[in-house]
């Protein structure tokens, strides 16, 4: 019992997260199921089924295009962290230290702990893959989802065309059409303005008790440092 409540203090953040999701998703089936329904109701269709709904393009685009955008903004906020700084913000490193840094640094190699990866150790395709696999996994998840997107915004989207007696559009016209970077464009600049506004506004606010956060007492100039 005492080691189940430990594990679940030692997972709270991400097993909080996992609920607000979940419960977030249910929510935008629920609502997404309404307001189709009403849409299906006004054009003399049938309403669907949430079972339906659920399997359907409209939704999957919804879910597809905010999980591209997501990923997106953790891809270019890992890799440009690398070699970008900003002075001050506790999400940069120090002005200065830009770059993969050394392998002491990183204890990779023989200069890998005990408790390190097995793969820190090890040099060679398997030290890469474990020194990139952060960045590579966000890459991936953003082309997977991004091309979940498409093939499911062209359904929906030809979906409209055709009750209009319109001709459908194959898939390269459509990620090439508006309608595409319009829904990918409105996603993609909410989350680079959420990112620019932690990185500056981290410098000069706090947030006591947060490791996002600088000390309450830190300088305003310092950098990459946490709470």
């Amino acid at each position: 019992m005492v080691a189940a409540v430990r594990r679940l203090k030692d997972n709270a953040l991400s097993l909080m997260f996992l609920i607000m999701f979940v419960l977030s998703v249910c929510g935008q089936a629920v609502a997404g199921l309404l307001d189709y329904n009403d849409r299906q109701v006004a054009a003399g269709a049938e309403p669907v089924s949430l079972p339906d709904y659920v399997a359907s393009s409209s939704f999957t685009v919804d879910v597809a295009e905010n999980w591209q955008s997501e990923y997106l903004q953790f891809f270019l906020f890992i890799m440009m962290t690398v070699w970008l700084v900003q002075r001050g913000s506790p999400e940069s490193k120090e002005p200065g230290e830009e770059g993969a840094e050394s392998d002491e640094q990183q204890r990779v190699g023989r200069y890998a702990e005990s408790s390190s990866p097995a793969w820190a150790r090890a040099g060679g395709l398997r030290l890469w893959v474990l020194s990139n696999s952060l960045g590579l996994v966000m890459g991936a998840v953003f082309l997977l989802s991004w091309l979940a997107q498409s093939v499911a915004g062209q359904a929906a989207y030809n979906a409209g065309r055709l009750s209009d007696l319109r001709d459908p559009v194959s898939w390269s016209a459509y990620v090439t059409s508006p309608e595409f970077w319009n829904r990918s464009l409105q996603n993609w600049q909410s989350e680079l303005l959420a990112v620019l506004s932690m990185v500056v506004l981290s410098i000069y606010l706090r947030q006591r008790g947060s490791p996002e956060s600088k000390p309450v007492g830190a300088p305003h100039a310092s950098t990459g440092v946490e709470g």
